[in-house]
């Protein structure tokens, strides 16, 4: 901890005493993230694939309705051009699955592909256990 104020106790409020549960709470999400964050990067260089790429995936899996090009540009906050270029990295990757809508051709659904889905897993699987560790301590 860098901030005496912190290491002390000091809430800012004048108030002294050990660091509060949040705090390390805090501190222990933040090094969760870090660690999410590394295996994201490994999974996307193993796959020649950017971060963005690997959080695309996941919103494309996560989307409660098909996920379309417009709301994953809206979902990561890129440019059109961008999220092209990233769909079509997912696409030539073999991740990812462009279908145009029957009734209006103009309309593009993205869908994690089956195969892909696969080897997602294999590589996320011991996060996964670790996170169900984690979770079945808590009622």
């Amino acid at each position: 901890m860098n901030d005496p104020a912190r290491q002390s106790g000091d809430d800012g409020g004048g108030a002294v005493g050990a660091p509060t549960d949040l705090h390390a709470f805090a501190v222990a999400l933040r090094r969760m993230n870090g660690e999410i964050n590394r295996l994201v990067h490994a999974f996307a260089g193993d796959h020649g694939l950017h971060a963005t790429d690997v959080q695309a995936l996941a919103a494309i899996l996560d989307a409660e309705a098909p996920m379309t090009p417009k709301r994953l540009r809206e979902h990561l906050g890129l440019t059109s051009g961008a999220v092209t270029a990233c769909v079509d990295r997912l696409e030539r990757a073999g991740h990812v699955r462009r279908v145009r809508e029957s009734a209006d051709r103009r309309v593009v659904h993205l869908y994690y592909a089956a195969d892909a889905r696969g080897a997602a897993r294999t590589y996320f699987r011991p996060l996964a256990a670790a996170t169900e560790a984690a979770r079945s301590r808590f009622t």
